[in-house]
């Protein structure tokens, strides 16, 4: 089985997600809905305090392993046997942080760290292999990557060694650490990730975890009507909750963002904010659950907190989306302000109480329509970069 593993050219034609690689995206969604019944379980339980900060840690390891993953295979996807062997070892890992979740949300992250520590040694054997045979910057960047995420697994030791009150000061430093790696592995040369396999890949995960977030919202609504069998009350959050859905996919997939792509400069801002995207994506979808379960006399929060549960995520899914993927192919002032104005208006939607989700999805169904009208009228400002020209 040889070893040698070559970059794939930049400018390569018609680059597109392999199966591979949409098998392991298949792996997230455990993960993710792990993810979203925990906090579901601890707002409708009253206790957000614990629910939130452990949702946001825990999908911040969900989110940076499959970033890791897919601009390495981005560079250097030669999908050879071995290349696949380590990929399913990552997946197995993604496997069993999902399975430790439920223990992580209550304080023990044995299990999700070694999961962790299984992906991200996959990584590295990956990026000793990319080094392997290479020369000069290229060898000196895929070493910096191996010795960065080390450093970095041993540094989230600190999850299982450390007392729980200081889990979160682990998270923010560790943390930190891992967000620089690329940066710092990158400063002498940029891998030769591919714009629209990248676009292609955040594309798909957005619809994985839109997908998530309408499977937990039906599961919630089924498991209400079977229980309690009160359709008037739901059928307002089902259908506001599946406009937001659609109106999120709508938003996210409006315009080709690989043509924005040009530089680390551009992709690090762009990909890196998309913690915030997946994350609210996937918080609509566990805020739909609270609000259900509130109209049925099952959770222990108002009717505003659970209408801002789902309000809060779905005007901050707006606004970042405006803000690192939209408004680079906006023209002109008003079609700039659409977004951010709908975002308002979203979390004005908190205070219509039983009527909130269904009101923040036909808000979010007319900033589309008000979109796709200024879009045909004035166009958008689509701009090819240096290695895009046709």
């Amino acid at each position: 089985m040889p070893l040698l593993m070559r970059e794939r050219p930049r400018t390569e034609r018609h680059r597109a997600a392999t199966p591979l690689e949409l098998f392991f995206d298949l792996c997230f969604v455990v993960a993710i809905a792990q993810a979203g019944r925990q906090l579901v379980h601890d707002v409708a339980e009253g206790h957000p305090g614990h629910g939130v900060p452990g949702f946001l840690m825990i999908f911040f390891g969900i989110w940076w392993a499959w970033v890791n993953f897919t601009w390495f295979a981005s560079a250097y996807d030669n999908d050879d046997a071995l290349f696949r062997v380590i990929t399913l070892v990552q997946m197995a890992g993604v496997l069993i942080l999902a399975a430790g979740i439920p223990r992580a949300f209550d304080g023990d992250f044995t299990v999700t760290w070694f999961g962790y520590v299984v992906m991200r040694l996959a990584l590295v054997t990956q990026w000793l292999r990319a080094a392997y045979g290479s020369h000069g910057p290229e060898r000196r960047t895929a070493l910096r990557y191996a010795l960065g995420v080390t450093v970095c697994q041993v540094g989230w030791l600190g999850l299982v060694l450390l007392p729980d009150g200081d889990i979160p000061w682990v998270f923010l430093v560790v943390g930190l650490l891992e967000l620089s790696v690329p940066a710092l592995a990158e400063r002498e040369r940029q891998t030769s990730w591919h714009p629209h396999h990248i676009a292609e890949r955040y594309g798909l995960f957005t619809i994985i975890v839109l997908g998530e977030t309408i499977a937990a919202a039906t599961v919630a609504v089924q498991s209400a009507l079977d229980e309690h069998d009160e359709l008037s009350t739901l059928l307002p959050i089902a259908g506001g909750g599946l406009l937001l859905v659609f109106t999120a996919y709508w938003i996210y997939f409006a315009v080709p963002i690989h043509l924005h792509l040009h530089s680390n400069r551009q992709a690090f801002a762009w990909g890196y904010g998309h913690y915030l995207v997946y994350a609210s994506a996937a918080a609509v979808g566990a805020g739909i659950e609270i609000a259900v379960e509130e109209s049925v006399g099952t959770a222990h929060l108002s009717t505003f907190a659970a209408s801002a549960w789902v309000t809060v995520p779905a005007a901050l899914f707006m606004f970042t989306v405006w803000l690192i993927h939209s408004r680079h192919q906006k023209r002109g002032l008003a079609q700039q302000l659409v977004l951010p104005v709908s975002s308002l208006a979203l979390l004005a939607c908190t205070f219509a109480g039983h009527w909130a989700v269904l009101l923040a999805g036909l808000v979010a169904s007319a900033t589309v329509a008000v979109g796709v009208t200024l879009t045909a009228r004035q166009g958008t400002a689509l701009t090819a970069g240096p290695d895009e020209e046709e």
